[in-house]
């Protein structure tokens, strides 16, 4: 089992570029696991884990409803946003600039197999992150994502989730709200669940803004020890 993970920082990039690389990364990975059945191989498969600011865009998951994006392509524009519906789990979300993207294309086989675990200890990361910082966040039930002040009026979103999964190899992840612009986030439904905020890390902290790479390393230091990983940067 290969517990390497190949860590990318990507910058700014465009949002379509980026998940045609995912998919190039994640066929990559699903063909070496067919090549080892079916020649009965046992070649090493590796695990990539890309971190990526966006410029604006909007992205519905395939389960996701059209009428939880509140803007026509007119007003996109005008907003300089795209939209994009994809084929990750879960509704509509934004990315922007100031949020943290993650990436995860791990092979889940190198680690457990085990969708709902996995999707924990997504969570788990951010949580201990967000925890480093003096702020009081969980899960809420039924609702995948970090929160808040869960199960109260005011709870808010902090982190986003949506995944996808084939053979084990999972795409696609999470998108943390560190200094993000919340006002593109009128524009939506977020994740399609209604009467329900969205807020940003630097908010919680009353700040103007904090060290989005001192994030990345704390993430980055939780991921690793929930999932026994080590990374290396490529």
């Amino acid at each position: 089992m290969n517990k390497t993970i190949q860590l990318q920082d990507l910058g700014n990039k465009d949002y379509k570029e980026t998940w045609e690389y995912q998919e190039e990364l994640f066929k990559g990975i699903v063909d070496l696991k067919i090549k080892n059945r079916r020649e009965e191989t046992s070649l090493q498969t590796p695990n990539y884990f890309l971190f990526v600011e966006h410029p604006h865009v909007y992205t519905l998951g395939k389960s996701g409803d059209l009428s939880n994006l509140l803007l026509s392509e007119k007003q996109l524009e005008a907003k300089g946003a795209t939209f994009y519906k994809i084929n990750r789990g879960g509704d509509i979300t934004y990315h922007g600039p100031g949020q943290i993207v993650g990436y995860p294309i791990i092979d889940l086989e190198n680690f457990f197999t085990d969708i709902h675990k996995y999707l924990r200890f997504l969570e788990e990361a951010i949580i201990l992150t967000l925890q480093e910082y003096g702020i009081v966040c969980g899960r809420s039930e039924g609702e995948t994502g970090v929160w808040l002040g869960a199960g109260t009026p005011f709870a808010r979103k902090i982190c986003a989730m949506g995944v996808r999964a084939s053979r084990w190899v999972t795409m696609h992840g999470f998108a943390l709200n560190v200094n993000a612009d919340l006002g593109y986030f009128d524009n939506i439904i977020p994740c399609g669940i209604r009467g329900k905020a969205v807020t940003t890390l630097n908010v919680e902290l009353g700040v103007e803004r904090v060290n989005e790479e001192e994030v990345k390393e704390k993430i980055l230091k939780h991921f690793s020890h929930l999932f026994e990983a080590r990374f290396e940067k490529s």
